[in-house]
């Protein structure tokens, strides 16, 4: 493989529901696309992928498999790759990992697995040999390499390539009638956390004693939480018990969370770990001042003080006064927004992309030695 190859892939990404990881594959695949390589991706029948992808030069394939080791749907993701002639095959999440990796059994397709989380690896024979399968694995942060590592990974094998974001959008604020329909008054300011609700990882709870403990200084701030998961009710819960019903509001899933997040005063994220925190470069990028906890990846993106506020995870009293803070001091605010616009210049798609066709070569060609 040298480095003026065209590189022919398939990119497999069957979760069900769309998010983050979902956005990198669009950006990832429509800069191999405009790169002049050829590219599909295998995404759930009435998945976003279509539209996203429309007029890129990508073809989405449908693929419904009804569980991680569905022996059919590897085998449709084989005759897929072997039909048009792809070398290689890339997944972009833990089920997707196992579908192809069985589906370079056989051949002589070459395995790439992004991973885009901090859970450990699963123990067991099947997820190592899925691992095992991988030429190299993509690791979006050096916090997911090392719990990679913790996992048994060989280091050797894992490249860091951060998640980036399409430098080029606009800021689309949410407009006020959306936001009074969540219950927030556009004329207020308005905390906004965008983040599934799922355990262990992520922490609403800690967003909501955040938002009480600000409240004490600024009576006038608003919460909203954009996503779904496990811990909708129990964070709901939570908000009734502090008397913070009417003042924090939960959005659940919503398709424009991108434009409620550039609606906001401010940007949190009270994660206890996470794999990079890309809604906060979202936010950067938008001139949206940012308040995190200092949970995993996100210390890779925010650096305390210089392009936003960073606090232990867990602890809503130090969250809170950071809150309080950037709506505060206008001087602090100014310089964390500038801050941060600079900063996201270093996490670009076009960058994440760049970086991704360095170590798809790197794998082809250490495959062929």
């Amino acid at each position: 493989m040298t480095p003026g190859d065209t590189l022919r892939s398939v990119h497999v990404d069957t979760e069900r529901t769309w998010g983050g990881g979902q956005r990198q594959v669009v950006w990832l695949a429509r800069g191999l696309a405009v790169r002049g390589h050829p590219t599909w991706v295998v995404a759930r029948r009435g998945s976003r992928y279509a539209d996203a992808l429309r007029g890129s030069g990508v073809t989405v394939v449908a693929l419904d498999p009804v569980m991680e080791w569905d022996l059919v749907a590897a085998a449709r993701i084989g005759a897929l790759a072997h039909r048009v002639g792809a070398t290689l095959i890339v997944a972009h999440a833990a089920h997707a990992a196992a579908l192809s990796a069985l589906a370079t059994v056989g051949s002589d397709r070459t395995l790439v697995v992004t991973r885009r989380v901090a859970l450990p690896i699963r123990p067991g024979a099947p997820s190592r040999w899925k691992h095992r399968r991988a030429r190299r694995i993509i690791a979006v942060s050096g916090r997911v390499r090392d719990v990679l590592v913790a996992g048994g990974v060989p280091e050797g094998r894992i490249r860091v390539v951060h998640s980036g974001v399409d430098l080029s959008r606009p800021a689309e604020p949410a407009a006020p009638e959306t936001l009074r329909a969540l219950g927030v008054d556009p004329g207020l300011p308005v905390a906004v956390m965008v983040s599934s609700l799922v355990p262990p990882h992520k922490d609403p709870a800690t967003f909501v004693r955040a938002l009480a403990f600000a409240r004490c200084e600024r009576p006038d701030l608003q919460g909203l939480i954009v996503g779904g998961g496990p811990l909708f009710a129990e964070t709901a819960r939570l908000c009734g018990e502090l008397g913070l019903q009417d003042a924090v509001h939960l959005a659940g899933h919503r398709d424009d969370a991108e434009r409620l997040l550039a609606a906001a005063t401010v940007a949190v994220l009270s994660s206890r770990d996470e794999g990079l925190g890309t809604t906060l470069l979202d936010a950067m990028l938008w001139g949206v001042p940012v308040v995190a906890t200092a949970a995993g990846g996100v210390r890779e993106v925010v650096r305390d003080g210089v392009d936003g506020l960073l606090s232990p995870p867990a602890d809503g009293d130090r969250l809170g006064r950071n809150v309080v803070a950037v709506l505060s001091d206008a001087v602090l605010r100014s310089r964390l927004v500038a801050n941060g616009r600079s900063r996201v210049a270093e996490f670009s798609a076009e960058r994440m992309v760049k970086a991704s066709i360095d170590v798809y070569r790197d794998a082809l060609y250490s495959a062929r030695c």
